[in-house]
């Protein structure tokens, strides 16, 4: 009970430290309009993988049309300069497993910065940073020495880049979200974009989502748009250590030593010119919807776990992940049909390897192409009400998912309500759900602006299905939590 009361008492001094650290700037946060939230929306802006906030449109120009400065100026050169903008979030999640064996699993405080300004009506630039601390991470003695070390503390880059206009063309240059999916809540034909995996996919988009550091070109001619990605030196998932709540192995909880010494750090392919990704898409108006399709060439993001025999009697095998060489074609389809919207993505993959579950089997990884689908409804409904369903599907060529450690495969649903009963309240629940092998996910929250541009959000992450599943995996980190965001 003293550890536990330490872990709460650390967290607290840290989310008083990042207050005080923000409240500085709010004046002038607020004076160039307010934060990403506005009051009474969910903690998330752009949602993620399993939350239920609307993402923000990132599919259309690098450069939106730039109001008039009144605080232009020049510089030493002549070059006129924009007024810099600076803007970002206060975020603290305290979360408690309460599957066996309970335990504290997140006591974390963020502070992301992100200033954003402009040379020139035609060359714009975006820099941003994020800090994460656990203290949960920092002083519980349940997590391996290497889980505490790697998630403790954390430093991340955010976007930066510079975008450079000419034309029917925008450049962009630097690290860089590259957002190819329309529906939102799940990763689909988001295929560019690298994770941090180390909290599932429970956190908002903006957490999980990793930029990429890459030269992007788009052109534009009436209502057609093409577009062209090269990521010279790709960024990969942070998968974590083994011993984390959410390593993607099913490892006991907590995970003994000698387990967790079976698995290596992921192996990176070589830094050449064949091993960096390429890729275009391009996207029309027919008939009033939109349609999209695309290729993109690249090492996965997700790493496949390769058995290697060792020798030794008492610790017989040895874990590499490594990176797959993979292509990926898809498209995406969207329209506005009054009442609703109708989203939908299908994506073919073709290299990717699956471990399999049998430890003896003479190949550890067998490849399989997918082919994976979602269509989803959207209603925004009287009462401030939204309502999305989505069914999804992922088919394995090649041979079926009996043999792989990990089920994924098969059809399944995602339903997500959320209402405001109160100005100030809003209770919602998403529930994603596999009709076959990989399980499910329910997650109910209730949402409350306690003030402007802060949001406080309780709820309950429950992962259901076989211990083989995708979700089911994970039966034994359900957990309750509590967050508090503030955006400036």
């Amino acid at each position: 009970m003293t550890r536990l009361r330490f872990c709460f008492d650390r967290l607290s001094l840290l989310c008083t430290l990042a207050g005080l650290c923000v409240l500085p700037n709010l004046v002038d946060a607020q004076s160039l309009g307010g934060g990403l939230l506005s009051p009474g929306a969910p903690v998330s802006d752009e949602g993620g993988l399993l939350s239920p906030a609307t993402p923000a449109p990132e599919n259309g120009d690098l450069l939106s049309p730039a109001a008039p400065s009144s605080g232009a100026s020049a510089d030493a050169f002549g070059l006129a300069t924009s007024a810099f903008k600076l803007n970002g979030f206060v975020d603290t999640v305290g979360a408690y497993t309460y599957a066996s064996p309970e335990h504290w699993s997140e006591g974390v405080g963020r502070l992301q910065l992100v200033g954003e300004g402009s040379f020139s009506g035609d060359v714009k630039y975006k820099i941003g940073g994020r800090i994460d601390y656990d203290a949960v991470y920092a002083t519980s003695s349940f997590y391996l020495s290497d889980v505490r070390t790697d998630q403790r503390l954390n430093f991340f880059h955010g976007e930066n880049y510079l975008d450079v206009s000419k034309g029917n063309w925008d450049f962009r240059l630097g690290a860089q979200q590259i957002v190819w999916g329309e529906v939102a809540g799940l990763f689909f034909a988001d295929v560019v974009s690298a994770k941090d995996t180390r909290q599932f996919l429970l956190p908002s988009f903006d957490i999980i989502r990793i930029p990429q550091w890459a030269a992007r070109a788009e052109y534009f001619s009436g209502d057609s748009h093409v577009e062209f990605v090269w990521i010279p030196v790709p960024v990969f998932d942070n998968i974590g250590k083994p011993g984390a709540d959410f390593y993607p192995v099913p490892l006991p909880s907590p995970t003994p030593a000698n387990v967790a010494a079976m698995f290596h750090d992921p192996v990176e392919p070589a830094r050449t010119l064949s091993n960096s990704n390429i890729g275009v898409r391009a996207n029309t108006l027919l008939g009033g919807w939109d349609v999209a399709g695309f290729y993109y060439r690249s090492s996965a993001t997700a790493p496949t776990f390769y058995r290697t025999d060792t020798g030794i009697a008492r610790e017989p095998f040895e874990f590499f992940p490594r990176y797959d060489r993979i292509w990926q074609a898809g498209g995406t389809l969207s329209k506005d049909l009054g009442s609703f919207v109708l989203r939908a993505e299908t994506v073919y993959t073709h290299g990717q390897g699956y471990s399999v579950a049998d430890l003896f089997a003479p190949d550890s990884v067998v490849q399989r192409a997918s082919l994976d689908t979602i269509v989803a409804l959207e209603w925004a409904l009287p009462g401030d009400t939204r309502l999305d369903i989505q069914g999804f599907d992922r088919s394995l060529n090649g041979g079926g998912e009996d043999a792989l450690g990990i089920k994924s495969a098969g059809t399944g649903a995602s339903i997500l309500l959320a209402s405001k009963v109160t100005p100030t309240l809003e209770p919602q629940i998403q529930w994603i759900q596999s009709f076959e092998h990989a399980g499910g996910l329910i997650r109910p929250r209730l949402n409350w602006s306690a003030a402007k541009n802060t949001v406080i959000g309780f709820g309950v992450d429950i992962f259901t299905g076989p211990p083989d599943g995708f979700f089911g995996e994970f039966h034994d980190r359900s957990r309750v939590y509590v967050e508090a965001r503030l955006d400036f």
